[in-house]
């Protein structure tokens, strides 16, 4: 199925380098790591723990200590931090034609699984500490008023060396003693964004965690629609971004897999269509499938044929209206229209196939009741190794792969057990975040032989027993698609 789918004299090695990390043996339960804090300058971490729940441990770690401040990039041509030498230096040229000196820094994004390493070119003007971010401020302002675009950037969030510090909770679920299980979470619907704590009290929720990406690039009315595969309580409301990471949670099983989906309308006739996409916005001549937890009207400018839950059409209307209760709609528009005009008459019945296919096992998951999907944004670690899928999962850019950003985290360790973090980021002085290599090799040391980034940035939350403990970097939590529960029963 398709979707749419510094001062003169600061120099600073820009490469960085994929740890090897000691094998983690199998253990009998899942255990928080007694060896050093694998990030930075590899600090011993201060760390808390509390039981949520039998099988469920929270810690709370903090480690490193802040030694980065601040400077002003400018911007290339193009608006972007970064770019070619040749598009750098000319930019060098402006910054001494304003009267100021700039530094030309090298900056190599490591290569990961599936994305070489490349090298590209910022252009820093000063160095301030910590505690002097208006001296940086007002250098920034002279240079605008110069006719150059800058920010000020905290050197933290480089995704080059750095003594953090990092603000972090882990969630250890132990496969052995843990009675309850997973189940993913849209909210009231689909469309709509929720905080992850209004998701986790109407669940009942022992623990939750914000879930995978969702479209800001849609309408305002419809930016909960999640990225990628979505399944809740066995029901298929999102399709996969095929071969993008994903876990698959079944009672208190959790897998981390890629997936694939397919979902053919078949007619009363014989006459069969392949639907382009579930409960998101349509593109021309496409057919997508609205179910009732869709929450908003279907498009318009197309036909609507709307289907009982025994899959009989009791209505074939212009499109642009809701979703009843124990209703879906099929809509088309273009070509799309067509096909339901001729194939979809009131009074006659369409029938549904859908597939939702383990790419690692090239098997169907038998969509049970038990059964929900979140989808993940960038695979980690596969096998107990690093392998970083960013160029699969959308995000292998210099940004996503090598600065520093919140993460939400997911891992799984050999004998079942499940792993929830979130690395908090983007508070100059207090916790700076993790890139994609850091995050996976975070997840190696709590443990986890496979792993997965979720959303992250303003999204990162977790909430145990009703209350936020982490320190979202909006200031506040952010409403989000989905959220990961996880349950008492």
């Amino acid at each position: 199925m398709s979707r749419r789918t510094l001062a003169g004299g600061l120099a600073i090695a820009a490469a960085i380098t994929l740890t090897a990390l000691p094998a983690t043996a199998e253990q009998q339960s899942v255990r928080f790591p007694s060896a050093k804090f694998p990030l930075g300058t590899r600090p011993v971490p201060t760390k808390t723990m509390k039981t949520v729940a039998q099988g469920i441990d929270l810690y709370d770690v903090k480690a490193g200590t802040s030694t980065d401040g601040y400077t002003v990039t400018i911007l290339m041509p193009n608006g972007r931090d970064s770019g070619t030498q040749t598009a750098a230096e000319s930019v060098v040229a402006e910054v001494e034609a304003a009267g100021e000196t700039a530094s030309l820094q090298k900056v190599v994004r490591p290569g990961v699984a599936d994305s070489p390493s490349k090298t590209e070119y910022m252009v820093r003007v000063g160095l301030w500490s910590l505690k002097d971010k208006k001296k940086a401020e007002e250098s920034a302002k002279k240079l605008k008023e110069a006719g150059l675009k800058v920010k000020v950037d905290y050197l933290g969030d480089d995704g080059l060396k750095t003594t953090g510090p990092w603000d972090v909770k882990v969630a250890m679920i132990d496969a052995r003693t843990f009675r309850g299980s997973y189940v993913a979470s849209l909210g009231t619907s689909v469309a709509k964004r929720e905080t992850v704590s209004s998701m986790a009290k109407a669940g009942k929720a022992l623990l939750g965690i914000n879930g995978g990406f969702f479209n800001i690039h849609t309408s305002p009315a419809l930016r909960g629609e999640p990225l990628g595969a979505s399944v809740v309580g066995g029901k298929l409301l999102s399709e996969a971004v095929e071969g993008r990471s994903a876990v698959v949670l079944k009672g208190r099983t959790a897998k981390i897999t890629e997936l694939k989906t397919d979902v053919t309308a078949i007619s009363q006739d014989g006459e069969r269509v392949e639907v382009n996409g579930i409960n998101r916005a349509a593109t021309t001549d496409e057919v997508v499938l609205y179910t009732e937890e869709y929450g908003s009207k279907t498009p318009t400018g197309g036909t609507d044929a709307v289907i009982d839950a025994n899959g009989k059409i009791v209505s074939l209307r212009e499109s642009g209206g809701v979703v009843a209760k124990g209703t879906q709609v099929l809509h088309g528009n273009g070509v799309a229209a067509d096909w339901l005009n001729e194939h979809a008459w009131q009074e006659w019945t369409l029938k549904f196939v859908t597939k939702v296919v383990d790419l690692r096992t090239k098997k169907a998951i038998k969509l049970t009741p038990d059964v929900n999907v979140v989808a993940g944004g960038v695979g980690l670690v596969r096998n107990g190794k690093v392998k970083i899928t960013a160029k699969r999962d959308g995000h292998d850019s210099m940004n996503m792969i090598l600065r520093r950003h919140p993460r939400t985290l997911l891992g799984t360790t050999k004998n079942g057990s499940l792993i929830l973090a979130t690395i908090d980021g983007r508070q100059p002085g207090i916790t700076i975040g993790a890139n994609f290599v850091e995050a996976a090799q975070f997840m190696r040391w709590l443990g986890a032989t496979q792993a997965i980034n979720l959303d992250g940035g303003g999204s990162t939350a977790m909430v145990v027993d009703g209350k936020l403990v982490n320190r979202p970097s909006d200031g506040g939590e952010r409403a989000v698609g989905d959220a990961l529960l996880v349950l008492p029963q």
